[in-house]
């Protein structure tokens, strides 16, 4: 059984920085695609970014992120730590969401897909002010 525990979220201005960390028990995460899904109230849960598993670079990009993001959050993973980490920058107020953490065997057209994910953690809250 995997299980994944976020933490970093919190309140910060817009243009702050925060980190978010996702540490994995029971697997490797570099055996799978992890990444970060987010849901703000009254939303679906959407994309934000995802790092693929070792091994799969000749198939696979390294990571993936969702446009609104782009440039601007960066995902890297730890494998001593068995943690991901999602850095994100320059933070805007609609990036106010609840953040999880989500691990899995995607395909590789099912990477943004929130159902490819087999593995979730429990969702920590950043929430950015204006």
């Amino acid at each position: 059984q995997v299980q994944l525990v976020e933490s970093g979220g919190g309140l910060v201005q817009a243009g702050g920085s925060l980190r978010l960390s996702c540490t994995a028990s029971g697997r490797t995460l570099s055996s799978l695609t992890t990444g970060w899904f987010r849901q703000a109230p009254g939303k679906e849960r959407e994309f934000v970014a995802i790092i693929t598993w070792s091994g799969s670079k000749l198939y696979y990009p390294d990571s993936v992120y969702a446009d609104s993001v782009k440039g601007r959050f960066a995902i890297s993973r730890d494998n001593a730590k068995n943690t991901v980490y999602l850095q994100m920058n320059s933070l805007k107020p609609e990036d106010t969401a609840v953040y999880y953490c989500a691990a899995g065997r995607a395909s590789e057209l099912g990477l943004r897909r929130a159902s490819e994910y087999d593995y979730w953690g429990q969702g920590t809250q950043v929430t950015v002010s204006s």
